[in-house]
């Protein structure tokens, strides 16, 4: 189902707008929100992934709190990281909009935001524009960081089958964080944190050479979407990023949860592995990353 179609605010609604309060949901509103955002994809799917490993893992799994302007027939939804520690800055904030006309003024009106720090907003593209005038009116610095397809699984069973005998196949530890990291497009000293959590808290895998050290892995964000995907350069072209995304997609799937992934526009290499192993692309939807205050 495609989101609904914005509409004029009515005076009431405006005064509302005006007068609204965050509420953060409890773990009980957090299911029945599960339930709600299927209504709106693909457009709520990464919202959606981050409940459902939420409700699937608990509070434990790299914290974030979830907001809404009312409750329950809300208009915006936030998703955002609990800053405990130094590099927790370096997570996303996730918004998802009903209503992408109440989306603007809420942040444009009221401090929904922390605009004073770095921001890393996930967001679906068509909101540029709008971000951008947002940025200019709290006097912040804004820049697009990533534009990416979504690839979605539907029925992970016509996955192609392979040789699980004649492969090492594990899971990350902390041990891994600067290998994957170093390898990362986007690591940095910061993203350290993130990439500790999801190693600690979510399902990753990766193929094992002779001497127990990864040679090719795959991670899971917070999220839900399949991520970071990487094989070291003398080990391409065996098979192996396609062995990895076929046994994190079937676990993912058994769990209940999304499979699904962003590509970056300019990674046709990464576009063409996942539409070969059934991933179909929303064609209506691009997802975003602006960031604000990069220093």
């Amino acid at each position: 189902m495609r989101c609904k179609q914005n509409r004029q605010q009515t005076p009431s609604e405006a005064h509302e707008q005006r007068n609204v309060v965050m509420r953060q949901l409890t773990t009980e509103d957090l299911k029945n929100l599960e339930v709600d955002l299927k209504n709106y994809f693909p457009q709520s799917l990464q919202a959606y992934g981050s409940i459902v490993l939420l409700n699937r893992t608990g509070q434990r799994a790299d914290p974030f709190i979830v907001l809404v302007d009312q409750w329950p027939e809300f208009k915006v939804l936030l998703i955002k990281p609990e800053y405990r520690e130094k590099g927790d800055s370096f997570k996303d904030v996730t918004v998802f909009s009903k209503n992408d006309d109440y989306l603007r003024d809420l942040l444009a009106q009221k401090d929904v935001i922390d605009w004073k720090k770095f921001i890393c907003l996930a967001a679906e593209l068509k909101h540029e524009k709008m971000l951008e005038a947002v940025a200019v009116n709290r006097g912040v610095l804004m820049k697009k960081e990533a534009v990416c397809h979504m690839l979605v699984l539907q029925d992970p069973s016509k996955l192609p089958a392979f040789d699980s005998l004649s492969l090492k196949i594990s899971s990350l530890n902390e041990s891994h964080i600067e290998l994957v990291n170093s390898n990362w497009k986007f690591g940095c000293e910061d993203s350290k944190v993130m990439i500790k959590n999801m190693i600690v808290n979510f399902p990753s895998c990766c193929v094992l050479d002779s001497d127990d050290q990864p040679v090719a892995w795959l991670l899971t964000y917070v999220s839900c979407a399949l991520s970071m995907l990487y094989t070291l350069p003398e080990h391409r072209g065996k098979g192996y990023a396609k062995a990895l995304v076929t046994i994190m997609s079937n676990k993912l799937h058994s769990q209940g949860c999304p499979v699904y992934c962003f590509t970056e526009e300019e990674n046709q290499l990464s576009y063409r592995l996942f539409t070969s192993l059934g991933f179909r692309e929303e064609p209506e939807f691009r997802a975003a990353w602006f960031v604000f205050n990069d220093l």
